[in-house]
């Protein structure tokens, strides 16, 4: 996919999503402020669009307290609740960015520009404007995950794990050169490495074979974003925080690269499901 859709003229724009299970407390976020930032350093021509996930352990905890209030909250409740998680994610991330002197827009939920189908089929759409007017501007917009807004303007959530979603969906919209996922791994493994340690690295995975892992009980990445990616044609780059570890390659034509590489998959049963948190 071109980066060059008219959103940014200073060059490409690349889609990096973070995921809670990296945003563990305040020395997360400085980690990842400066992790864009040495990207900037290295391409000063792109431009970045970050999403991101509420802090570790943040949805959870929302949740057990509404229903501390009432045992069945609305749908609606529990999405305005939730949101506040990514809210904050998003100001604490342009926080420790503007330390670094790094120019960064926070965008909301309605700003980020995901829209729900009027149709009611969970297909959301980009309504760009703001997001390419912030890229304009700024080295950096980061957006909320895992949220999007329905025809009425009323925040609804993309399901859990849905911030990988969400930057496949911003990442299509915008022609973005690349799109990472950054996880508390290096990308994919043949087992939890967190587990085993005789796990081997994934360099690279056809979307056919990260399904049949998400499939196997793998939520390293979600399962939907793994979908929309295919349809839009869109590589994934799935990797951790740190630039000199391994990073795992999910596109279209990765089946050969892995074959090449001698990776065996494990039978369907025996694949441990991923550590890191789904969002």
């Amino acid at each position: 996919m071109s980066g060059n859709d008219g959103c940014c003229e200073s060059g490409a724009v690349v889609v990096v999503k973070f995921g809670g299970s990296v945003l563990t407390g305040a020395g997360a976020y400085r980690r990842a402020a400066r992790f864009l930032r040495n990207r900037l350093r290295a391409a000063p021509g792109e431009r970045y669009v970050a999403v991101v996930s509420a802090q570790e352990g943040v949805t959870d905890a929302l949740e057990r307290g509404a229903r501390g209030i009432v045992r069945t909250p609305t749908t609606r409740s529990l999405d305005l609740l939730w949101s506040t998680g990514e809210i904050r994610s998003v100001a604490l991330l342009t926080l420790h960015l503007e330390a670094l002197r790094v120019a960064a827009a926070p965008l909301n939920v309605t700003e980020t520009g995901l829209r729900l189908n009027a149709s009611g089929e969970r297909r959301f759409a980009l309504e760009p404007g703001r997001l390419r007017a912030a890229l304009a501007e700024n080295q950096v917009a980061v957006v909320p995950g895992f949220l999007g807004t329905n025809a009425a303007g009323t925040i609804v959530t993309l399901g859990r794990g849905g911030s990988d979603l969400t930057a496949v969906l911003l990442a299509s919209g915008l022609g973005a050169a690349r799109c990472e996922l950054v996880k508390d791994v290096p990308g994919y493994f043949s087992a939890d490495p967190h587990r085993d340690a005789a796990a081997r690295h994934l360099p690279a995975l056809s979307f056919a074979e990260a399904l049949e892992l998400a499939d196997r009980g793998c939520d390293l990445v979600q399962r939907q974003a793994i979908q929309a990616a295919a349809s839009a044609g869109l590589p994934l780059v799935v990797r951790s925080l740190d630039e000199s570890a391994p990073v795992s390659r999910v596109s279209a034509g990765a089946r050969a690269a892995a074959a090449d590489a001698g990776f065996q998959y494990v039978p369907a049963g025996a694949v441990a499901q991923a550590a890191a948190s789904a969002r």
